[in-house]
């Protein structure tokens, strides 16, 4: 039998289980709560109390998420549309990029060689194929050229 989330209760004990499980964002959880039926005015005002005593937090979120996601293989582009897609503010999601304290270039060459073993393109068809692989992964263009001239990264 489904939770009737139509008390103030109700609904912050379904976002704490929420939270628990991981960081949320408040857009986020925001739209798992509609989901579950509750109404916007108890959604709000238990979101407001939950930021009020530290529970629900947009930077750990963004913290966690950029932290994941290069954990993943997944570059700064990428993990700059996903957020973006998810509704955080471009501020945001900008700051938490910069102090994630990732190395891009040496995750983009570390990602490089577990998929390609290291092998520098020999031809146009390969450099396009590594070219495209990293870059769907969201590594930017000017760090991708570097890399497959043999300019860049740690060899």
């Amino acid at each position: 039998m489904p939770v009737v989330l139509d008390t103030p209760v109700a609904v912050r004990r379904t976002a704490m289980d929420l939270l628990a499980r991981r960081e949320h964002g408040r857009v986020e959880l925001t739209r798992k709560l509609r989901q579950r039926g509750a109404p916007p005015e108890l959604i709000d005002a238990a979101l407001d109390r939950l930021v009020e005593e530290g529970l629900l937090s947009e930077s750990r979120y963004l913290e966690s998420f950029v932290s994941y996601r290069a954990r993943s293989g997944y570059g700064p582009v990428r993990i700059r549309e996903e957020l973006n897609q998810r509704g955080l503010q471009r501020a945001d999601i900008e700051q938490a990029l910069r102090e994630c304290g990732v190395d891009w270039q040496e995750k983009l060459h570390e990602l490089w060689q577990r998929k390609f073993a290291g092998a520098l393109p020999v031809d146009a068809r390969e450099r396009a194929r590594q070219g495209r692989f990293l870059s769907y992964r969201g590594y930017p263009l000017d760090m991708i050229g570097r890399l497959l001239s043999g300019r860049g990264g740690d060899d």
